[in-house]
């Protein structure tokens, strides 16, 4: 079973904003989700009860004004369930929700989730596994373990660990670990919480584990169009016929993140001269390449950057030049043509498999003029992040348990 997966600009409170302004609002947005990745991976740089599940999934709707992350997903969380809009996130394990007492919180669209009024909800101990395995472990509080997760843009979530049974669709999981979030500050505006769909033991890919065969996928809808995507889990549901499947590289360092074994970069067909070592991941947990649902734009390290621009701009000369556009450098006036024709761009992973993008994943509009601009950033960090922007459209898939990801056809 699929469920839908929405663009927050579909259940945005600020539908009335232009496209420059809200274009701008994302940028910003996304600036602040990677400088704190990065954050992250420096600071790690510097340390050394059963039940049968069958495949279920949700839809995922886009949330592009709503505050961090670009997609959003709606689960029902409690007995009796109670529908909840959650950011989706690769980048991130735990799982938390907005709950009352709120003592700190944020506006969201849907009512703060009241635990008092769920059957199946129950506070975690403080020498539990559940509690034992947290990152990030508050102190225990009257026997309870707290939970608190810090985000490097300075948004938080402080609360009680709890076992909460979640509805996908018409599936229900049973005591899954989530942090019932009482103190709660940051960009995650209208959103209730986070669902963490990262590679660590606390996501909720890590708590389901074998009951769905360590597989996922989803496929993300352009926020123009007037499709939703989907998330789905279980090992039969959600993996394309005719994907290219890609080893996944593990970071002891970062868990939670899904790295690739990118080795290079493709325009219109040919390879473009960047050493193999730019995208690797080192003994120390630096650079490597991750897919991320929550960055928009792709970023690359400044020597394949300027590497891909350089046979880019050669291979679009006939087109006439706009001014840079944020942090875009390459654009484009085609507001006198119908048409056009771009180079492909392409990646090129380990093994020998190459993803080619449609257009519409590299060559974006900014403005309502006929600006469009290239959707990649240099970055002065050795880490690649493959955005959503690059995503889109392509149905992606992960069997964490044989290591490897999937990109397949559009099943949006």
């Amino acid at each position: 079973m699929a469920l839908q997966l929405v663009h927050r600009d579909k259940i945005s409170i600020h539908r009335k904003k232009n496209y420059w302004h809200l274009f701008q609002e994302r940028l910003i947005r996304d600036s602040k989700r990677v400088a704190g990745l990065y954050q992250q991976l420096k600071n790690l740089s510097t340390r050394s009860s059963f039940y049968e599940l069958h495949d279920f999934g949700s839809a995922v709707v886009s949330g592009a004004e709503e505050g961090i992350g670009e997609y959003f997903v709606k689960i029902g969380i409690g007995s009796p369930p109670v529908d909840q809009f959650m950011v989706v996130d690769t980048g991130s394990d735990v799982t938390w929700v907005q709950c009352k007492p709120c003592t700190q919180c944020y506006s969201q669209a849907d009512p703060i989730f009241d635990p008092a009024g769920s059957a199946s909800f129950t506070r975690v101990s403080c020498d539990s596994v559940a509690c034992g395995l947290l990152d990030q472990a508050g102190e225990c509080g009257s026997g309870q373990c707290q939970y608190e997760v810090t985000y490097e843009d300075g948004s938080y979530t402080k609360g009680t660990l709890a076992l909460e049974n979640l509805k996908f669709g018409s599936t229900e999981v049973q005591n899954v670990a989530i942090g019932c979030g009482h103190h709660n500050l940051g960009l995650f505006a209208w959103a209730s919480g986070l669902l963490g769909l990262g590679g660590g033991v606390m996501s909720l890919v890590g708590q389901l584990g074998g009951q769905t065969g360590g597989a996922f996928g989803y496929c993300l809808a352009s926020s123009g169009s007037d499709l939703d995507g989907s998330l789905v889990f279980g090992r039969d549901a959600g993996i394309p016929t005719g994907a290219i499947w890609v080893p996944l590289v593990r970071n002891p360092l970062n868990p939670s993140f899904y790295y690739v074994g990118l080795v290079g970069l493709g325009v219109g067909g040919t390879r473009v001269l960047v050493p193999e070592e730019v995208f690797q991941l080192s003994e120390y947990g630096d650079g490597g390449a991750i897919l991320d649902t929550g960055t928009a734009v792709t970023r690359l390290p400044v020597r394949a950057y300027e590497a891909l621009r350089e046979v880019f701009v050669n291979a679009t000369i006939g087109f006439p030049r706009a001014d840079s556009v944020s942090l875009f450098d390459t654009c484009y006036d085609l507001s006198g043509f119908g048409t056009v024709r771009v180079p492909t761009i392409s990646f090129f992973f380990s093994n020998g498999p190459e993803l080619t993008l449609p257009a519409k994943n590299y060559l974006i509009p900014v403005d309502v003029h006929g600006t469009f601009c290239l959707a990649f950033a240099p970055s002065d960090s050795g880490l690649s992040i493959v955005g959503n922007i690059q995503q889109k459209g392509i149905q992606i898939s992960f069997d964490t348990v044989n290591g490897l990801a999937g990109f397949g056809p559009d099943t949006c």
